[in-house]
């Protein structure tokens, strides 16, 4: 039985995470809220992709679904099975839903967004007891560079 080493998990994390934060900088040159996530199988990235919703004229065009649409075109399969979804920003209701129907593995998260994540702030989505599918979830991965992102982004705007 080999233990986990958490070490090499996090640097694994943390070079994955380095690929969503570049997605997150494409979105603010494309005028959108710095958001990525990349899609990641058996150590290769399937799929990847930024905030597009201005870009796109498509509300449901946030990064994590995107990717998972990169993901499953790649995959040829609507299941992505033993993945882990790399995200800057915690999820909202429909990006954690489209992860359980996708069936994705593992959710690895930058930094919480208060007012509408669900995998820890608002609520812990992935463990409710109606869901046929379970999402582990880790956090706090690169949680400075993305949220100094977010912050930098939304003082500009205003």
């Amino acid at each position: 039985m080999s233990e986990r080493n958490e070490a090499a998990d996090f640097a694994i994390d943390t070079a994955f995470m380095n690929l969503a934060l570049a997605q997150a900088d494409l979105a603010e040159a494309a005028g959108e809220v710095p958001v990525g996530a990349v899609v990641v199988m058996d150590g290769i990235v399937v799929g990847a992709g930024h905030n597009r919703l201005i870009t796109d004229h498509d509300p449901t065009a946030h990064a994590e679904i995107v990717a998972l649409r990169q993901a499953s075109l790649a995959l040829r399969n609507y299941r992505v099975p033993r993945a882990t979804l790399y995200a800057t920003l915690e999820p909202c209701a429909m990006c954690a839903g489209a992860m359980v129907h996708a069936r994705i593995e593992t959710l690895v998260f930058a930094t919480r967004e208060p007012r509408a994540g669900v995998a820890r702030s608002r609520q812990h989505f992935f463990e409710s007891a109606y869901l046929n599918h379970r999402v582990q979830v880790r956090e706090g991965v690169c949680a400075d560079a993305s949220a100094s992102r977010l912050q930098a982004f939304f003082r500009q705007r205003r």
